[in-house]
């Protein structure tokens, strides 16, 4: 990428990367080997920390540290009981981005700035973002309903212009990108950038099994849908033969399931059971999710990973934005971003070129 086809936003100045593109803190998937990829290639890559333990966020932090020294970040669980030491942890290793899915306490957004790192909290509505901007945060990222996994029901052309008049700190928007000409459109609107979650996921940087990336590449536009069935909340997948069967079985089915996963779970996150329902408290207190939503939430965690991680679509979930259908490929992280650079800039340009002619019409 030439210095002069370079995008500089508010997003690339507050954070210190080259390109205004932003890899979406993925469970499972955006771990040390893509986030370090994406870093390299001169955007802000997410490691995911909601499906880490303690040690393992350490641990992946510092592989990132060893593969690149170019800035990243970390997406929180701002609900988690952990939170603040994971927040110490960021400040220790001096991350550069604290990203959040939900609003994260006023107190964890003026620890983590009185100590040079910048907080960005998703929002799915302009009263969250006007929240969390009174709250301190330095910018916030909007997800529009074509995203992947948890999902609103308002598309970013809608949910992007709302937020933006808002707030007045930057806003990068995701949900439905995946190109230069997305970069192009959401520049256009005012944002500072765009996040993008599948797109990542289906690059050859992405710790996701081949078979399944390749799985992926096959569905259309048509190819998602958004179900509650899995943890109660809104949840955009891909159609597959299980999620189907998360639709049509019955109460009890799925509870019993629930429950085999959250044993799963449990030994899987290190938590024990106070600790587990400990956290099913903090997440009931902070949504309004009746109590068999959230037993059914402790079906994610452990679902995606035997679809995202294990490769067994039979008894797994596969979280997908509706840019599914757009995808035919599967870039490295640099050839990506420099495609999506380079298709910005051309587009850029040539809107800069047709520039209006106020010169009044004779009659």
């Amino acid at each position: 990428m030439t210095a002069d086809a370079l995008i500089r936003t508010p997003l690339t100045e507050l954070t210190g990367v080259d390109h205004p593109i932003v890899q979406t803190g993925m469970g499972w998937v955006a771990g040390a080997r893509l986030v370090s990829a994406t870093a390299r290639a001169g955007a802000l890559g997410l490691l995911a920390s909601a499906t880490m333990s303690l040690d393992e966020l350490e641990k992946a932090i510092l592989e990132v540290k060893e593969r690149t020294d170019r800035p990243f970040g970390v997406n929180l669980r701002a609900d988690a009981g952990d939170a603040p030491k994971r927040v110490e942890l960021l400040i220790r290793h001096q991350v550069k981005v604290a990203s959040f899915a939900l609003a994260p306490k006023q107190e964890l957004i003026a620890r983590l700035k009185d100590n040079g790192i910048v907080v960005m909290p998703s929002v799915g509505a302009a009263r969250h973002a006007e929240k969390v901007a009174a709250w301190g945060a330095d910018m916030v990222m909007v997800q529009g309903g074509e995203g992947g996994g948890h999902t609103g029901a308002v598309p970013s052309s809608l949910l992007l212009p709302a937020v933006l008049d808002a707030v007045d700190i930057p806003v990068v928007a995701g949900g439905g990108f995946f190109d230069g000409r997305g970069l192009a459109a959401a520049l256009a609107y005012g944002a500072a950038g765009i996040g993008m979650g599948t797109r990542f996921l289906l690059t050859s940087d992405s710790a996701v099994p081949q078979a399944i990336k390749e799985k992926y590449l096959t569905f259309g536009l048509d190819g998602t849908i958004v179900t509650r069935k899995a943890d109660g909340m809104p949840h955009r997948l891909l159609r597959t033969e299980f999620v189907d069967g998360l639709e049509t079985e019955g109460v009890l089915h799925r509870t019993l399931g629930t429950a085999r996963r959250t044993v799963s779970f449990k030994k899987m996150s290190g938590l024990g059971w106070l600790g587990l329902i400990a956290d099913g408290r903090r997440m009931k207190s902070s949504s309004d999710r009746s109590w068999s939503q959230m037993i059914l939430a402790a079906n994610t965690p452990m679902l995606l990973k035997a679809g995202l991680v294990e490769g067994d679509t039979s008894a797994g979930m596969l979280a997908s934005g509706q840019v599914v259908g757009m995808i035919d490929d599967l870039p490295s992280c640099d050839e990506l971003i420099d495609r999506i650079v380079t298709e910005a800039v051309t587009r850029l340009v040539q809107l800069d070129s047709q520039r209006v002619d106020r010169t009044p019409v004779q009659h």
